[in-house]
């Protein structure tokens, strides 16, 4: 596919011959290349603490934490047989040791398994999971998209989800996950949990709102755990009936409910090593005193990717963020002007998974910002909450102008964008990743780059054959998407003037049900 292309890059290629993988970038050891750099003896003193901050490992994790973690593969723990009778006198002939019985010889251990981060890679269609195209002029596209539903959600989901299930069957607990998606998200995170014995997920998904493929990728999905419903809303709107539901604490403890949003942690977790990677990936030498700054690009919708690089820009990672937006440019307005506020409606681009209007990862980015003050925080979220506006403390607005900057694109833009980087280098993008390719073709008109830039690429052009026809281009379907169009589909409608909220209810309880006829079954 036009994607793997690499032309020959303008940029400077970093003189760390092979970069760290990204794999590494999730582990807690670090790599030999690295260690051997901060032996050098001409190594500057001042990068040693931003070599050891970003690869120093922690203390050892207790088990089972680090074998969830993938990080180090359970062994079978055994007591060597030892007889605690005394020994009988003996001759001396027959002192000699004599060969154990062959219940007693040492047996060969069986190999470990592949650990949890191991299998959830294991479907990604590229070798690398994550790859690097470098484009003409100094254009460097960090590919996100080679999981199973060509989507950047795979590479945390499919974590988040080998964690779940190895703590739920050592735990021999279910859980019920609900998830609101804009596009990527149900699908991404449908794939990661279908099948599993110990989890069921509903997904609600904005009918009409996301792309045909999209929709596809989540309603022919027909496992027994799968529930999928079709709303008559945009993004926001469907998000309101899965709060009421999670504002019930006692009917979420009873149901185990939990989200697959990126409102959960390990979502974040993972994707900072997004911001890792690319940084490895495009400094141009890790020998220089300061370290050299890379800037990152990150096409949001609902800020998860760029709550992830704050937190790693907190860590030490010396990233400057472009937070690059749709017409929904509510992140763009609160980076500008301080104005959290939002617009009388939600707009639909063909940048579809980033029409959002609340993206409530602010929360954690206003918190982290300023200096973890939760009551400064909960003030402002609650005003949000009652008025939907706010105005940023001039302090917290200054630290997060400094800590990000921010550009919005319109569809005229990214249609253009699309068919410049064709034209250049033959390369699709998708229209979330020309979202943020706009602002690196916008910044090379002005003037030369002063710093290394790497546009991360969330989702594969494959799936929004719309955009890729709207740039006037050709659009390249991979046989597992265009075999989506004769699956049969299961999908519960949500029409306005329903109790959606009843329904989302009612479903929980079903499946509840459910799973106590199989426990009773089990123990009959």
């Amino acid at each position: 596919m036009a994607q793997n292309l690499e032309p020959v890059s303008d940029s400077v290629s970093p003189s760390l011959s092979a970069p760290p993988p990204f794999m590494l970038c999730l582990s807690l050891s670090p790599p030999k290349k690295l260690i051997n750099v901060e032996k050098k003896k001409n190594m500057p003193s001042e990068l040693l603490p931003h070599c050891r901050a970003l690869w120093r490992p922690p203390p050892p994790l207790p088990a089972p934490l680090s074998s969830a973690l993938g990080l180090t593969p359970p062994r079978p723990f055994s007591l060597a047989r030892r007889s605690l009778r005394p020994a009988a006198k003996s001759s001396a002939h027959d002192r000699a040791p004599a060969p154990p019985p062959a219940s007693r010889r040492r047996r060969r251990r069986p190999r470990p398994g592949p650990g949890l981060i191991d299998q959830a890679f294991s479907r990604f269609r590229h070798r690398e999971v994550v790859h690097l195209s470098r484009l003409r002029n100094g254009l460097n596209v960090l590919e996100l998209w080679h999981g199973v539903t060509y989507a950047f959600k795979d590479l945390s989901l499919c974590c988040t989800a080998q964690f779940l299930q190895y703590f739920l069957e050592k735990k021999e607990k279910h859980v019920t996950v609900v998830v609101g998606t804009s596009g990527d998200t149900g699908s991404a995170a449908i794939e990661s949990v279908q099948g599993a014995k110990n989890m069921d997920i509903i997904v609600l998904l904005p009918k009409g709102h996301c792309t045909k493929i999209q929709e596809l990728q989540m309603t022919t999905v027909l496992r027994e755990n799968v529930h999928v419903f079709g709303v008559e809303g945009n993004s926001d709107e469907l998000d309101e009936p899965i709060r009421a539901v999670f504002a019930d604490m006692a009917f979420v403890k009873k149901h185990n409910l939990m989200s697959l949003n990126s409102i959960n942690w390990s979502r974040v977790l993972v994707q900072m090593a997004h911001h890792f990677f690319a940084y490895f990936q495009c400094a141009p030498s890790l020998d220089m005193d300061p370290p050299p700054r890379v800037e990152v690009v990150v096409p949001t919708g609902a800020a998860g990717n760029l709550a992830a690089g704050c937190l790693a820009q907190k860590m030490g990672l010396p990233v400057r963020l472009v937070v690059a937006v749709n017409r929904n440019d509510i992140i763009h307005r609160t980076v500008q002007q301080g104005d959290f506020s939002l617009s009388e409606a939600v707009e639909q681009t063909l940048a579809s998974a980033m029409d959002i209007q609340v993206p409530y990862n602010m929360e954690r980015i206003f918190w982290l910002l300023s200096g973890s003050n939760s009551q400064v925080t909960r003030a402002l979220m609650e005003q949000f909450e009652r008025t939907h506006s706010v105005s940023l403390p001039k302090e917290l607005h200054s630290k997060l102008s400094g800590a990000v900057t921010s550009e919005s694109v319109s569809d005229e833009a990214i249609t253009q964008t699309m068919a410049r980087c064709w034209e250049e280098n033959k390369y699709l993008l998708c229209p979330h990743s020309a979202v943020a390719v706009s602002y690196h073709y916008q910044q090379t008109e002005q003037q030369p780059p002063s710093l290394p830039r790497c546009c991360l690429a969330p989702a594969s052009a494959a799936k929004f054959p719309e955009a890729v026809l709207a740039a006037g281009l050709t659009p390249e379907t991979p046989a597992e998407i265009l075999a989506l169009e004769s699956k049969g589909t299961r999908c519960t409608p949500m029409r306005k003037g329903d109790d959606w909220t009843l329904m989302l209810r009612n479903t929980i309880e079903d499946i509840s049900c459910q799973q106590r006829g199989h426990f009773l079954n089990a123990l009959e």
